[in-house]
């Protein structure tokens, strides 16, 4: 095995599984889909329900379809846009380090699911054996581009921030 197709195994098994199991937080882990949707809400996203619905399959999906290798490009867009509205509504605010609930993991991951796109799926993949591997450029521009309209979209949509508290005088 070429270690080029070993590392984009790798990538794709390690971020698919992360993907796979934030998707089965949300939905079975502590809170379930009720305090998932909570959290939604408290971030400015109308639809918390929806939202955390949205999240679970989002997640789980991407992340199956990055074990498989099929359909990299848009599992990778899934996955850079999910991290892009965390990084956003979640994380920005606190900084960068992760240990203070910055953007650091979620920078760190969506920079991954963008470098798997560029490089593509490798050989050990669905795409490759359906000859349907899309890589370099196209798979990198085909991820971000995607990503980042989905999160134009689901931003426009769904985000009405509350207004901070004014402070006392």
């Amino acid at each position: 095995m070429h270690p080029v197709d070993a590392a984009t195994l790798l990538i794709r098994l390690v971020l698919g599984a992360i993907m796979i199991a934030h998707g089965v937080n949300h939905w079975i882990g502590g809170g379930k889909i009720a305090g998932t949707a909570r959290w939604f809400t408290g971030l400015g996203l109308r639809n918390g329900v929806l939202q955390a619905w949205l999240s679970v399959i989002t997640e789980i999906g991407a992340g199956i379809l990055l074990v498989l290798g099929l359909f990299t490009p848009l599992a990778c867009a899934a996955t850079i846009s999910i991290m892009l509205v965390a990084g956003l509504l979640a994380h920005r605010p606190n900084g960068f380090f992760v240990f203070k609930e910055g953007y650091e993991y979620v920078l760190a991951l969506g920079v991954t699911a963008l470098s798997l796109a560029l490089l593509g799926p490798g050989r050990i993949s669905l795409d490759r054996a359906a000859d349907i591997e899309i890589t370099g450029w196209a798979g990198g521009g085909l991820a971000l581009g995607a990503a980042v309209a989905a999160t134009a979209a689901l931003l426009a949509v769904f985000w009405r921030p509350v207004p901070a508290a004014a402070p006392a005088s």
